[in-house]
């Protein structure tokens, strides 16, 4: 996080961990906010990896599961890296300005995906790096999002998810969720100006927040201790744009078309609510008295607090255990896990 940035945040009341805005002095009620009104973001608990050079998009689309050729000025994607056993070392949201691609992913994952993608590059002429502080990045959520952002800064605003336009300095993508919401990138000044326009109408939160928006929005994240552990279908990438069955090959891309056309897809990702207070961690597990012992009816992808009391979490789980209602949580208290509908529809035929 840039100083300049993280004093102009102190000096707006935020509580931060380890340049990490924890929340503005009250949790509880941005909680609320985040799901009903109008909310601004600091995403700098995000992370960037800049790929630039004349083969950087043919190195991508080498490399990721979601179409590089669709990626550009006007349009971003989410995606997925994958192994060669098909098994997802990160998911991501890949987008481009100026002569460069960006992916945004959990910050944590920035340095391990960086430097194993970077084995790949070989003689390609194209250029991996940390872009952390390339630049100020805001997220903007609530349902008079859209008409504050154009009257923040005026011209066109995207208005269907994974567009993207630019306003001066500003990179602007709509992304999925329950209202319009941005993500915002651009320079120091620019973003400070806008925070400013925004701030009038719009509640600061907390990065917990935008994570609890995610989740609500049926978005994968991966983080270390989730990392490999699932294949794109088992997130429901599919159903989001994130994997293209038509290009051409990238690591993993045999087993991951084998399940798409030959396979049965016996995990999937659900949205759960859990009866407990403290949210379980990514990579913890669910079990369910039917099942043996050793398989685990689920894993949890991400869990956050809601305001209506509980946990709503994303959990890749096993079909047969999700839809008998039987899972819970491994652990002392033992919380069941109730489905709950995701914002989209899921085609079983799309995964047979």
């Amino acid at each position: 996080m840039k100083p300049e940035w993280k004093a102009f945040l102190l000096d707006a009341g935020a509580e931060m961990d380890n340049d990490r805005v924890s929340h503005y002095g009250n949790p509880e009620r941005e909680r609320s906010v985040a799901v009903t009104g109008d909310v601004i973001c600091d995403l700098s608990h995000q992370g960037l990896i800049r790929a630039r050079g004349e083969e950087a998009a043919a190195f991508l689309q080498g490399q990721f599961t979601c179409d590089v050729s669709e990626v550009g000025p006007q349009h971003s994607l989410p995606g997925a890296w994958c192994t060669a056993k098909g098994r997802m070392v990160c998911t991501f949201r890949l987008f481009n300005r100026g002569d460069a691609f960006y992916l945004r992913l959990p910050r944590e994952q920035v340095e391990t995906v960086l430097k194993r993608l970077s084995m790949y590059v070989l003689r390609a002429k194209v250029t991996l790096e940390d872009a952390g502080d390339a630049f100020i990045p805001l997220g903007l959520s609530g349902p008079h999002g859209e008409t504050l952002l154009k009257d923040a800064l005026g011209g066109d605003i995207p208005t269907q998810a994974n567009a993207c336009t630019r306003h001066d300095s500003i990179t602007i993508i709509r992304i999925p969720g329950h209202h319009p919401r941005f993500e915002l990138y651009g320079d120091l000044e620019s973003m400070q100006q806008l925070w400013h326009a925004l701030n009038v109408h719009c509640a600061p939160v907390g990065a917990a927040q935008w994570a609890l928006m995610d989740i609500l929005a049926g978005i994968p994240n991966l983080y270390p201790a989730t990392a490999e552990a699932f294949v794109p279908q088992m997130t429901n990438l599919q159903q989001l744009g994130g994997v293209s069955f038509n290009k051409g090959c990238y690591p993993g891309q045999e087993v991951v078309a084998r399940m798409q056309y030959l396979g049965k897809l016996k995990r999937r990702m659900y949205l759960i609510h859990l009866p407990v207070e403290t949210p379980p961690q990514p990579g913890d597990s669910l079990v369910d008295p039917d099942q043996p012992s050793d398989q685990p009816a689920g894993t949890i992808v991400d869990a956050q607090r809601h305001p209506d009391g509980g946990v709503a979490a994303l959990a890749v789980m096993q079909i047969t255990s999700a839809e008998a209602g039987q899972s819970r949580l491994e652990r002392p208290d033992g919380a069941p896990a109730q489905v709950v509908p995701l914002p989209y529809a899921f085609d079983p035929a799309a995964t047979p």
